[in-house]
């Protein structure tokens, strides 16, 4: 690992440091009818718990989103630009929209807030779905131009660009493929794709996260490449990288197969990232590695009142990991808890940041701490169950509720850091 000099913990509002929250065009704008998960969503069958509708009504009221982040004394706002609004035929591009996404940029900095915007969160257009995603050729350079359109469009007022939300993540399902038996469940995504494909008149609807992702990686990877070439293009000093799913991994055994898992799922991103800015990290807990896959964690390990392990501090050794496997600074662009007990997240919240403290003083560059998710939204399979969210919304009124944690994750940003902080 380089050796930089060692540093506070934080730094308060106007330093490099960012504290932030954040959200997907996707699962909170509502009613995105031109994107592949859209699609997948309305078709039968499906394994989506429920479609997304009118998600948290954002692409109406995101000003009141924008002001809630201001508000809470937050520093930097993380969304996404929605490629099948500004894109939703094949080389029909919308001035509209990207007129919509530059108003988001300009009002964050208006209040004082850096823009993190991510290019592409998940979801692709129709369009490109049904014409093979990520698999066919020309893949690449059609991302590419979209992002010289984005680019063209915000550039010079985003703080970070982010090329892809966790491109690996679906590896981390097929890389130990021996212990997964998931035919069933395959058999349904495999119906839930044709079916969609049928929707569209096409013989295919290639989806990174449903399906085999491993054809899809290349092209993706080229994807981020030609992309950074023409956002950098238009602006060559905005700071430009791509996220990553990062579970703070556990070997269990002096076989297990840890370094199977980081060659599958990590090291190819990390390879990518190194002729970047820097890397975002998104954890959201450990896993243990055993011989041929996950295994269960020792029956010691602290508890959550559903079961599930407690670990916070799972997020320092993340970006420790990222850091020494790149040599790059890490953006924390997610790490959060779903929790409908608010006190479990404001437990959470200082917990974490604690751990991103004692790595930022051992020497690891982190340029800041970006919470998922700013709202209780739409989770993709599992539809409104899960809560994430710093600030609830009645489903029915779109009301926004700002919980105990958001106000103390502020308290944390306003003082620079967790020391003499106290959890709610």
């Amino acid at each position: 690992m380089p050796a930089y000099a060692k540093t506070r913990a934080a730094t308060p509002r106007g330093a490099q440091f960012l504290w932030g929250a954040a959200t997907a065009a996707h699962q909170v704008e509502g009613n995105n009818v031109n994107a592949d998960i859209w699609l997948l969503e309305q078709v039968t069958p499906t394994v989506f718990a429920e479609p997304s509708g009118d998600a948290d009504d954002s692409l109406h009221r995101w000003r009141e989103d924008v002001g809630i982040v201001r508000g809470l004394g937050l520093t930097c706002y993380r969304f996404s630009v929605e490629w099948s609004r500004i894109e939703p035929a094949k080389g029909q591009f919308s001035q509209a929209y990207l007129d919509y996404y530059s108003r988001i940029v300009d009002y964050c900095r208006e209040l004082g807030l850096a823009p993190v915007v991510t290019f592409n969160h998940f979801t692709t257009p129709r369009w490109f779905a049904a014409s093979g995603g990520w698999i066919q050729k020309d893949a690449p350079a059609l991302f590419a131009r979209f992002a010289d359109k984005v680019a063209r469009a915000m550039a010079g007022s985003i703080s970070h660009a982010v090329t892809f939300n966790e491109p690996n993540l679906a590896l981390g399902g097929v890389w130990p493929t021996e212990t997964r038996d998931n035919s069933e469940f395959e058999a349904k995504v495999a119906a839930m794709t044709a079916a969609a494909a049928r929707a569209s008149g096409s013989d295919r609807f290639d989806v990174l996260n449903a399906g085999d992702p491993r054809p899809m990686i290349p092209g993706l990877i080229e994807a981020h490449r030609q992309a950074r070439a023409a956002i950098k293009a238009v602006r060559g000093d905005l700071p430009l990288g791509l996220s990553l799913a990062l579970s703070d991994d556990v070997g269990i055994g002096p076989d297990n197969a840890l370094g199977r898992k980081r060659k599958i799922v990590y090291e190819p991103f990390f390879e990518l990232a190194r002729d970047d800015d820097f890397i975002g990290v998104q954890t959201y807990g450990r896993a243990f590695i055993g011989k041929t896959g996950p295994v269960e964690g020792p029956k010691d390990t602290p508890r959550r009142a559903n079961g599930g392990e407690w670990y916070p501090s799972a997020i320092g050794n993340t970006i420790r990991y990222a850091h020494e496997a790149t040599g790059k600074p890490v953006l924390i662009t997610e790490n959060g808890i779903d929790a409908a007990d608010d006190t479990e997240r404001a437990r959470f919240i200082p917990e974490a940041i604690a751990s991103v403290e004692k790595a930022r003083i051992d020497g690891v560059p982190v340029i800041g701490y970006i919470h998922w998710s700013l709202l209780d939204n739409f989770e993709w399979l599992s539809g409104y169950g899960p809560k994430y969210g710093l600030v609830a919304v009645d489903r029915k009124t779109f009301a926004r509720t700002i919980k105990p944690s958001a106000r103390l994750l502020g308290r944390i940003a306003r003082n620079g850091g967790t020391r003499g902080i106290a959890g709610e």
